[in-house]
């Protein structure tokens, strides 16, 4: 059976944290180095009281209101996320009553990060094709500003919140085509927050401060820009020849590379190496920043508007686990 994506909405909070706001904080720094280095201009930040759950729900009410769809017709959903309300209940239960969608809807979390959104294509067609649900509320929602720092002036600049939700159906604008999914957990210590878990449940607090004033600290979110660097280098080429050999395209088949969306300096470095023209290459983080999960729907979304959405879309999410996930999309 065919597995369609057929609408796209996307949540962003209120507050907005601007390259001005930033350099305000860290005068070392100036608006057009932060702008030129990650290729954000402002990034969306939750309230002290907004969780990951309250975005995906606003999400979800953009989706039924903007594309009219009846939420009764919703059978089953998907959280994907990193920063739920609680260890349990999952959030995606909470979300399911609060949309009021009906008590035979399946509902679950799954926690990944950057290529949370690919393999929540694959989890819903999955579930499609093996005739378990009709219509699949992905969504995908993430809150990685309260897992930093605040003198954390790298990360605050590349990461911003934001939830996304795309309904996964029989029919609609693009299908969904196979799949190449990759994990190599070796990296997890590379991009980690390691308080709050069993592992670790309290606070360390091992705070320290390198030369250049960056904080680390085990109660914080962790992460080692080169070894995350060195590791999307090595695997995403390899994962786009294996998405084109599985889905039987050739590179000048694709109209449209849509990457997770993780700073502009690391997507014009994979776009040159692995060869892509610049206009078959989408990037839209400028207003939003790195928003996780939520940066393919978002940059799909933005590029559907724009009429850019033709014919076959690859679709590359790489990041925390280390995990990796490609498919393509075809346009009808």
């Amino acid at each position: 059976m065919k597995t369609y994506i057929k609408a796209i909405s996307y949540y962003l909070p209120e507050r907005i944290v601007t390259n001005e706001d930033l350099v305000k904080e860290f005068p070392e720094w100036t608006v057009e180095k932060v702008a030129g280095k990650v290729g954000v201009n402002q990034r969306h930040i939750v309230g002290e009281n907004e969780t990951a759950s309250d975005m995906a729900t606003c999400a979800a009410e953009k989706l039924f209101a903007e594309h009219d769809i009846d939420r009764s017709t919703i059978d089953f959903v998907l959280l994907c996320t990193q920063s739920p309300d609680y260890f349990l209940p999952t959030s995606a239960c909470l979300i399911q009553h609060r949309l009021g969608l009906s008590t035979s809807c399946g509902a679950l979390d799954f926690n990944l990060g950057c290529s949370g959104f690919v393999y929540g294509l694959s989890l819903a067609k999955g579930l499609i094709a093996g005739g378990i649900a009709q219509n699949v509320l992905l969504l995908t929602a993430e809150t990685y500003s309260k897992h930093i720092h605040p003198k954390d002036k790298g990360n605050r600049t590349i990461f911003g919140d934001a939830s996304a939700a795309t309904l996964i159906s029989s029919d609609g604008f693009a299908s969904i085509e196979d799949f190449c999914l990759g994990t190599d957990g070796r990296g997890a210590e590379n991009l980690i927050v390691k308080k709050g878990g069993m592992r670790q449940p309290n606070p360390k607090n091992d705070l320290i401060f390198d030369e250049s004033a960056n904080p680390s600290s085990s109660d914080y979110l962790f992460m080692n820009g080169g070894e995350i660097f060195n590791f999307t280098s090595e695997a995403v080429p390899v994962l786009i020849d294996q998405v084109l050999e599985k889905n039987k395209l050739e590179k000048e088949d694709i109209q449209l590379f849509v990457f997770h969306q993780a700073n502009k300096y690391m997507m014009n470095y994979l776009r040159k190496l692995i060869e892509i023209e610049s206009e078959r290459f989408y990037i839209c983080l400028e207003n939003v920043g790195n928003t996780v999960s939520s940066t393919i729907p978002i940059a799909l979304y933005e590029a559907q508007k724009e009429g850019k959405l033709q014919g076959n879309v690859l679709l590359a999410g790489f990041g925390v686990g280390y995990s990796w996930g490609g498919t393509v999309l075809k346009s009808i």
